[in-house]
């Protein structure tokens, strides 16, 4: 069994050995705060060692040394390249650490992997804001993931009432060609859609396939006052807004950041061509009005506080904003917030934990997209030789039902496949599966060990 060290106990490292060790790898989790570890400790089925986890002597512990992955994941970034330096040194294969400095994660980013031995770079923020960017760029969508090198685009939205697709049968809505729809999440379940299942108003629909045909789709379900962004106000002025604002900035939005610390304003004002850094309180009503919070297409809220980041999404909700993001660090605050009208909610640690979670499944697994909470995932991997799907048409490659096939790429091309399509070595295939059965599901591409 794969054994993996977790190093950090605190909210994403505590995410990352849930995730991990609910796919049954050996997870150990270290740090050196006994209180810290009495969650994973009591909740998950982990073995969890009190040590400091950048020790020498900590990775010569019987557990940890040979492991096969460590992650590092402290608030340190120095301990945790620290611990990846020695993981090495004590025969653990592969690294992967939380790099939280943006210098690092910019200038120094090669520099580190090539003499730190650092396999895999987290950076929550940076990844957070990342997203963030891709769903505002895509006016009617939840979630945008790109897959393949760009070749297939998935697409999440929200089936309004007014809708014209809302109470049609699928086999009645004339898809592009190099579209289709993935799959249907209603009430928390996971429906993989039919041509007699409907889309029905408040489900969160999935469409997949060639982004420039994802992308005139994705028009029919953009409101008709809508238009493209042009005017952002962030938040909160921390890495996550800082790198976001930026992003923005550069692409000609128009950008208003706030921030009650006026060293964090000061860092942002030097980042931004354009936009304007504000030094003051985002739950100060006529501040919000006098900088022109009705006027804004989108209101982010990127403060460290979840509850203050609901607080605010409202508030500017009820002030005039036409749509609000907010970034939690509370995976089970997802589905309330969305209930409470705010628009787009994203977690740091599940965006973070799919990539540790792609890298730790290997066996040709290229990326995974959590998605509704880690219910599901869209799952990009390379069709290894001599595995059971492979060579074979899809209708008799024996897959389990919990999965769909959405697309594959070959040679370059992008290809929406049907039952008589077959998957060859090599090919890049992306899929939605059901989180539960994505161990059994991945077993089916991977050769033979």
């Amino acid at each position: 069994m794969v054994r993996i060290v977790v190093v950090g106990a605190g909210k994403l490292g505590y995410s990352i050995a849930e995730l991990l060790s609910k796919e049954a790898f050996d997870v150990v989790v270290v740090d050196q705060d006994a209180d810290q570890l009495e969650g994973p400790k009591n909740t998950l089925d982990v073995l969890t060692i009190h040590a400091n986890g950048a020790s020498p002597i900590t990775m010569n512990e019987p557990d940890i040394r040979g492991a096969d992955i460590l992650i590092a994941v402290t608030a340190s970034d120095e301990v945790n390249m620290v611990a990846c330096i020695l993981a090495k040194k004590h025969g653990i294969a592969h690294t992967i650490a939380r790099i939280r400095d943006m210098q690092f994660m910019g200038e120094a980013k090669e520099y580190l992997k090539e003499n730190f031995d650092i396999d895999l770079m987290l950076n929550p923020e940076l990844i957070t804001a990342a997203e963030i960017n891709r769903i505002l760029m895509t006016p009617a969508a939840l979630n945008v993931e790109d897959f393949a090198h760009g070749k297939v685009r998935l697409f999440e939205t929200r089936v309004r009432r007014s809708s014209p697709f809302a109470r049609q049968q699928l086999r009645d809505i004339e898809l592009p060609p190099g579209v289709l729809a993935g799959m249907i999440f209603r009430d928390h379940r996971m429906i993989i859609p039919h041509g007699d299942d409907y889309l029905l108003p408040h489900d969160n629909a999935y469409f997949i396939g060639i982004p420039e045909q994802i992308e005139k789709f994705s028009q029919n379900f953009v409101q008709r006052d809508a238009r493209r962004i042009h005017r952002v106000m962030v938040i909160g002025a921390g890495r996550a807004g800082r790198a976001l604002a930026t992003m923005l900035d550069g692409q000609g939005v128009e950008v208003k950041v706030i921030d009650k610390q006026h060293e964090r304003c000061q860092r942002m004002a030097e980042k931004l061509r354009n936009g304007i850094a504000i030094c003051g309180d985002g739950t100060d009503i006529d501040l919000l009005l006098e900088e022109g919070v009705a006027e804004a297409d989108v209101v982010v809220c990127l403060t460290e506080d979840d509850k203050l980041n609901l607080m605010l999404a409202l508030l500017a909700k009820h002030l005039g904003a036409d749509k609000t993001v907010v970034r939690v660090a509370r995976n089970e605050y997802v589905d309330l917030m969305e209930k409470v009208g705010v628009d787009v909610v994203l977690s740091a640690r599940l965006l973070s934990a799919s990539e540790v979670l792609a890298f730790a499944r290997r066996g040709g697994v290229v990326s995974v997209s959590l998605l509704e909470g880690a219910k599901a995932e869209a799952v990009e991997v390379i069709m290894q030789e001599g595995a059971p799907a492979a060579g074979k048409p899809l209708m008799q490659a024996k897959l389990p039902r919990e999965c769909l096939v959405c697309a594959y790429v070959r040679d370059g091309a992008a290809v929406i496949p049907n039952g008589e399509s077959v998957l060859l070595p090599g090919d890049r295939v992306i899929l939605f599966v059901q989180t539960q059965f994505a161990k059994k599901v991945m077993g089916c591409f991977k050769g033979r060990e």
